[in-house]
């Protein structure tokens, strides 16, 4: 649910860099640790974009998969599941990378 309000940020910010120009598409990079699901995003997206100029853009989302950093050799890698073995034989912890959500570009009709 908490999708709704960031969702109509997004329009917000949208019509605002459009500056009254009709917006085509907004690309969005959301991180699949981020907890934001893209499916409710386009869903709230089509309905809280009626009457605006984002009314009709399309909606790209380019998903980021989370990383592990080796204490090791220092690499980021992706998580198997039930492991966080590096494949250098290392252990991975956590990182910020999977987790980002935010607005990458906005293309307006000229």
């Amino acid at each position: 649910m908490h999708e709704y309000p960031l969702t109509e940020r997004i329009i917000e910010t949208a019509a605002r860099y459009a500056n009254g120009a009709k917006v085509k598409k907004i690309t969005l990079t959301v991180g699949e640790a981020s907890g934001v699901s893209g499916v409710s995003v386009q869903m709230y997206f089509d309905i809280i974009a009626q009457n605006s100029v984002c009314e009709g853009a399309a909606i790209e989302i380019e998903t980021v998969k989370p990383m592990l950093k080796c204490a090791v050799c220092g690499g980021l890698f992706a998580r198997k599941p039930f492991s966080f073995d590096c494949p250098c034989g290392g252990e991975g912890a956590p990182t910020e990378v999977g987790r980002e959500f935010y607005i990458k570009n906005i293309e307006v009709e000229e």
